[in-house]
């Protein structure tokens, strides 16, 4: 009451019933990856050791895959994007986020491996087709390493 007497008023409490302020943006559409692209890196014994650990599937979960797909364009864009990124080569940890695992995965880690594994030459900046492209192959990635992952079963209990 004093704080109305000095002019002052006490916030407001919002409408209950209105849609919260901020709502997950729907991931963008991302084109299609071609089935012979797994066969492919299933062929490389160093690209098909990659897999999510608990770790980063835990992360996945918490974050949501959308969230996670937002950090994949903000590498994209900032560390294969330009024609020669800082330290190509060594730009991708190899671990630490799921999206960095999935790059080494499929090949989309640094420029010489894209220019390998899905035709884009090195020394050219990727355009925006081509960055949605690597996009849709780490999430396709993603979602085909969570499938797999087998859920852990229940210990019995010690007696």
């Amino acid at each position: 009451m004093a704080d109305r007497r000095a002019g002052r008023t006490p916030p407001r409490q919002g409408d209950l019933f209105a849609p919260p302020p901020h709502q997950p943006e729907a991931p963008p559409e991302l084109p299609p990856v071609a089935p012979e692209l797994w066969t492919r890196l299933a062929g490389s014994r160093f690209r098909a050791r990659f897999h999510l650990g608990r770790a980063e599937h835990a992360y996945l979960a918490s974050r949501g895959l959308t969230e996670v797909m937002a950090h994949a364009a903000t590498f994209i864009a900032t560390r294969l994007a330009p024609a020669h990124p800082a330290r190509d080569g060594r730009q991708t940890p190899w671990r630490g986020h799921p999206v960095f695992i999935a790059q080494h995965a499929t090949g989309t880690c640094c420029r010489g491996c894209v220019a390998k594994w899905h035709a884009m030459p090195a020394g050219q900046p990727l355009d925006a087709g081509q960055q949605a492209y690597l996009l849709a192959v780490i999430q396709a990635w993603l979602r085909r390493d969570q499938a797999q992952a087998a859920p852990e079963a229940p210990r019995p209990a010690r007696r």
